[in-house]
């Protein structure tokens, strides 16, 4: 009886298919109980949509599941296996600090994983403490929110409690657990596993679970593989080009880390740019610059080749015709990253039809804001608004001859100069989450316990195109402070 009243009263509809794969690709296990869970946030819009009670959800009930101290009915929870290339090195992974409760079915018979994240170890944890501390934890909320408030296809946070633990990293810190919702989990890493250590027959079988969970158009195509590598790439050449077109800085671009939902996953070292330079890198592990702003769409593909070897034994029983074809799909990548890229542009810029010196207009102008260090999110705001000044880049002369380029193109078109207008308030946000304003908000959490500096910043990042005049605090840069750097954290 009970458990009828949990399922009625919260809101839980579980339905569990990755847990009916094969055992090869995940481990059945609880969360590890913590001592003293409190709720520190939670995402009332998510969790209506999710069809969750928002009131139970808060209660003791609710905290006692987002700790890992309860499994709702219909939960089966697991850490699922993967592997993946790590700044181009292969390696064993996956879930070392989280455990999938299951897959919630919404109102609207939507599919959603719900992950508990620094739940504890699981079979993967390669000797970690499988916990994670406040912080970084925080910090995913943030910026998986920022994210989903500007349009791009993400991961989201549900609920951050703290355990009433403590977790040793270079000093004592306070732990924490985060409730991720997911499209789904299934990485590159997945396929780069099951290619390595399972059957052809396990491969297929993961295989044909994807197409069933999120690319089921491919099940009537002749070569449904080929029509999933195929998809995969589209979705990462539209999701990448989102990254750059609001300068986004995913820090840690792994295998392991590429969703084959098209998802943006693993909110780590990441962070927003602030001065437009390709080269910017905020990881302090990524010494080399790997995975660098300008770097991300051509790791995109490197990511994409690594998944079509996956493939190569499904695609066809030729491996020298599978190979071709799997090369075929790999080489439009980047045209098919460009394509979108110029799209983004053009709506940052206020044009509705293409032209063939559309990208030579572009580039003019990000070669500018590279030279005169010009702000990326500020500088087309400032366009978008016609307040050409303040910034250095706007008093000089190569400004000027560009800007009646542009708007000699904007002329050429038919739409009306307030509809490119709208366009663009559309395309450029007033806000991103400015990393000044994150440390901020992370600092008063997690040093001073005070909460509502991170829940103004959320207040204004939940549009980010309103253009509202609340929102113009969080619109100012940084005063320079040295080279900004951010760590994985756990």
């Amino acid at each position: 009886m009970t458990e009828k009243k949990d399922v009625k009263e919260s809101g839980w509809n579980f339905d569990n298919s990755y847990a009916r794969l094969s055992k090869k690709f995940h481990s059945s296990l609880n969360p590890t109980p913590v001592s003293s869970p409190k709720l520190i946030i939670f995402n009332h819009t998510l969790a209506t949509s999710l069809g969750l009670n928002s009131e139970v959800m808060q209660g003791k009930e609710g905290v006692e599941v987002f700790a890992g101290n309860h499994i709702p009915e219909g939960a089966a929870p697991l850490a699922q296996a993967y592997a993946g290339h790590q700044f181009g090195y292969f390696n064993m992974l996956g879930d070392g600090r989280a455990v999938l409760l299951g897959e919630q079915m919404t109102p609207t018979n939507e599919r959603f994983d719900i992950q508990l994240k620094g739940s504890g170890r699981t079979p993967y944890s390669r000797g970690g403490d499988g916990r994670a501390t406040l912080g970084p934890m925080l910090r995913e909320y943030i910026i998986s929110e920022a994210m989903f408030g500007l349009g791009i296809p993400t991961t989201r946070s549900l609920a951050v409690v703290t355990t009433g633990e403590s977790v040793i990293r270079e000093t004592e810190l306070p732990g924490a657990i985060l409730t991720r919702v997911a499209d789904g989990h299934l990485r590159v890493g997945t396929f780069q596993y099951a290619a390595k250590w399972s059957t052809i027959e396990e491969l297929k079988e993961l295989a044909d679970y994807t197409i069933q969970r999120h690319f089921p158009s491919s099940e009537d195509c002749s070569n449904k593989y080929l029509s999933l590598l195929q998809e995969v790439a589209k979705r990462q050449a539209k999701l990448i080009a989102k990254w750059q077109l609001v300068g986004f800085i995913h820090g840690v671009m792994n295998t392991d880390n590429m969703a084959l939902s098209g998802e943006t996953i693993d909110y780590g070292p990441c962070a927003f740019m602030d001065t437009f330079a390709p080269a910017t890198v905020f990881s302090s592990i990524d010494t080399q610059g790997r995975y660098a702003y300008g770097n991300q769409p051509p790791i995109a593909g490197w990511n994409l080749a690594r998944f079509a070897e996956t493939l190569l034994p499904l695609l066809h029983e030729d491996q020298e015709q599978a190979l071709k074809m799997a090369q075929d799909e790999i080489s439009n990548f980047p045209e098919q990253y460009r394509s979108n890229w110029l799209a983004g542009m053009r709506c940052k810029l206020g044009l509705f039809n293409e032209e063939s010196d559309d990208e030579s207009l572009f580039e003019s102008l990000l070669s500018m804001m590279k030279k005169y260090k010009a702000d990326y999110t500020n500088t087309f705001r400032a366009l978008t608004f016609e307040k050409i000044e303040g910034l250095e880049l706007f008093d000089t002369e190569e400004f000027n001859q560009w800007y009646e380029q542009w708007q000699t193109r904007l002329n050429r078109q038919k739409e009306s100069k307030e509809s490119s207008q709208q366009l663009m308030r559309n395309s450029n946000p007033a806000v991103i989450p400015r990393n000044h304003r994150v440390e901020e908000a992370l600092e008063a959490a997690v040093n001073e316990g005070d909460f509502s500096v991170m829940e103004r910043l959320l207040q204004a990042l939940a549009n980010p195109y309103a253009h509202k005049s609340e929102q113009e605090d969080y619109m100012n840069v940084p005063q320079a402070t040295g080279m900004y750097r951010t760590y994985c954290g756990t």
